[in-house]
């Protein structure tokens, strides 16, 4: 469609890529396309898309003037024969998770999720490019292919865009995990020896987990990218989705924390009450029990008081008295010497002294 040229921006003073379009431009279709390329990138200002700065016609070719992205392409990468580890993948798929999504925000779907699509730049970072066959959702005259073609690569095609059926935000999902995929084994998820059993396969085989393939992946991650290539593309995450889960650990298999309890109700005047407020619940153990054996501090009280208390006192003081005068009264009535005084006929005068003890 195009060729790409290092270019420098003499009004601004940095470099730049300029894409030139192929042909004398007197395709409509592919000046209109084109043309699309620019506007659609233009609307996106991501730090994951590739950002477009100009546009216009130099003798009779279009061309797009882009941020020169300083790095390779994951085909790049690819080309090595190693497979990247789940860690590496991860960012891969939130970055590139978080550039479609920005995109699907605007109504647009790229519709050629690719390796080769995909730039690095110099830090690493995930570059979403080449939007020359993308169309507005909400404008189907954009889509500029004829009924039953199919504008894509294959490899990486959706199944209902395989059946022909237009595509949408769930089809650069699909695309993105054919991508993750073969950055963990280094294959594709499906292979045939034509386009149409390609096409097939996308349509009704289900893809070998990597982690047969010999691909280090947590069952998390494998399982979570399985999703992604769902035949039935309600059943696909969004990218919004896919970028917030794997910004996470989750791709890693951790347990997530649990939610924080809800306090317990409190009963009035009931066992509850133990519990106090919320301030109470948690403090340490052992400030809570400090708090319940402090002692109030003492009262003054008023005149009046100390009069209404006094009776109690007297009362009291009384009562012991009379029950020490009982007792008293008690043992001398029924001591041994005053039984014997009492005793009938008995003549104090005629006691012999001989049955007295000292």
């Amino acid at each position: 469609m195009g060729e790409v040229w290092r270019a420098n921006d003499e009004v601004l003073g940095r470099p730049v890529a300029v894409k030139l379009l192929l042909g004398d431009g007197t395709d409509p279709s592919a000046a209109a396309r084109f043309r699309l390329e620019a506007q659609t990138a233009a609307r996106l200002g991501h730090p994951h898309v590739v950002a477009v700065f100009d546009f216009g016609s130099w003798e009779g070719r279009f061309f797009l003037v882009m941020e020169l992205v300083e790095g390779d392409s994951l085909a790049g990468r690819l080309e090595s024969g190693h497979p990247l580890g789940a860690e590496d993948v991860a960012v891969v798929a939130a970055q590139a998770a978080a550039g479609l999504a920005a995109a699907h925000q605007q109504g647009i779907v790229h519709r050629d999720i690719k390796p080769g699509n995909l730039m690095l730049d110099a830090v690493g970072s995930v570059k979403i490019g080449d939007f020359g066959i993308a169309r507005f959702v909400d404008d189907p005259a954009n889509a500029l292919t004829m009924t039953g073609q199919i504008v894509g690569t294959s490899l990486y095609l959706a199944p209902e865009r395989a059946l022909g059926q237009t595509a949408g935000p769930p089809s650069d999902v699909y695309a993105l995990g054919c991508v993750l995929y073969q950055l963990l084994t280094g294959r594709p998820p499906f292979q045939a020896d034509s386009p149409t059993g390609l096409l097939y396969q996308h349509i009704d085989s289900a893809p070998v987990p990597p982690s047969r393939l010999g691909a280090d992946v947590p069952a998390a991650f494998e399982a979570y990218l399985l999703g992604l290539l769902a035949k039935q593309p309600d059943d696909r995450p969004t990218a919004q989705a896919v970028a917030d889960w794997f910004r996470t650990d989750a791709w890693r298999g951790r347990p997530e924390a649990l939610p924080a309890a809800a306090p317990r109700p409190v009963a009035p005047g009931g066992a509850g009450n133990e519990a106090g407020s919320a301030t109470t619940r948690h403090r340490p153990p052992a400030v809570r029990s400090a708090s319940r054996r402090r002692a109030a501090p003492p009262q003054r009280r008023s005149p009046g008081e100390f009069i209404r208390y006094r009776p109690r006192v007297a009362s009291a003081i009384a009562g012991a008295v009379a029950f020490v005068v009982a007792v008293l009264i008690g043992m001398v009535s029924f001591s041994p010497e005053s039984s014997s005084a009492d005793t009938p006929g008995a003549d104090p005068s005629t006691t012999s002294s001989e049955g007295t003890s000292p």
